[in-house]
């Protein structure tokens, strides 16, 4: 009996390990997606996108893409895997929403797109062709039709099919870099490296949009709260797991920005301050 019950003992601390480490993991899979949840419920009640900055979406993107490659190379958790496949959906679920709320409280006739469409071209060609008879000669219209690649507006596109296609030959490009050099150690460390840069740079666009608005309104406080307590998850969960070492650094950068913008939240307050200038 004193020898079944050591035994009983001793299991159900792995039991619970195993367990506990089950959940963790569940939690680090999903947990990035709850505070993305009041910032959409927010843009839905207000149809309001100015106080979300939508290169938010961008930062996580690029770090989520990179990051599927990094394993690809170095095959860590595959926990962390599932995690950047899960945001990357929810990723482009905020654009989605942005583009939708954008389109309908869009005054202005004036488009910016990332691609063009048949159609698009052939209505710029016929207008195009009209405007040439009537003038006697040769012009382009731009106020129809805009395919921008002008730095000024990356990543402020007026459909979502101009986001997914950026996204598709972003990862078009990093695939074939990817498997053209991957059985250089360098470059497989280095991938990792700006993946998690990438990602700890993920609420600078935030706190870069509440200094230009001398306001936080519009975003949500209980998605940076969420982020902060999030972001002291996963850097405790890379240290425990022993993660490699860009995946906890890029955790505490994370912390310190999360940090900086719950400041701001103290110091504009939700109502926000006037802009000068």
């Amino acid at each position: 009996m004193e020898v079944d019950l050591g035994v009983d003992i001793e299991g159900d601390p792995e039991g619970s390990w195993s367990l506990l480490s089950w959940l963790a993991s569940c939690v680090m899979v999903f947990g990035g997606v709850v505070p993305y949840i009041p910032q959409y419920q927010e843009i839905q009640r207000t149809s309001n996108t100015e106080g979300f900055s939508t290169r938010v979406c961008l930062v996580l993107l690029v770090a989520n893409i990179l990051r599927v490659f990094f394993w690809i190379g170095k095959q860590f958790e595959l926990t962390l895997l599932l995690q950047s496949l899960v945001m990357i959906g929810t990723m482009l679920a905020m654009l989605n929403l942005c583009c939708t709320v954008q389109t309908s409280n869009r005054v202005s006739t004036k488009q910016h797109h990332f691609t063009v469409t048949d159609v698009e071209l052939d209505i710029c060609f016929l207008t195009s062709s009209v405007f040439c008879r009537n003038q006697g000669s040769r012009v382009k219209n731009t106020d129809l039709l805009t395919a921008d690649l002008d730095i000024r507006y990356f990543w402020s596109w007026s459909r979502f099919e101009d986001y997914l296609m950026f996204c598709f030959a972003f990862t078009v490009l990093c695939a074939f870099i990817t498997f053209l050099l991957l059985d250089s150690a360098l470059f497989v460390e280095s991938l990792g490296l700006l993946s998690v840069l990438t990602e700890a740079m993920l609420g600078i666009p935030q706190l870069v949009q509440n200094f230009q608005n001398r306001s936080t309104r519009g975003m949500s406080v209980k998605m940076v709260l969420l982020w902060t307590v999030g972001d002291v998850f996963k850097t405790t969960y890379f240290v425990v797991n022993e993660s490699p070492t860009q995946f906890w650094l890029c955790g505490a950068t994370q912390i310190c920005i999360d940090i900086a913008i719950l400041l701001q939240v103290c110091y504009y307050g939700q109502e926000g301050r006037p802009k000068y200038g």
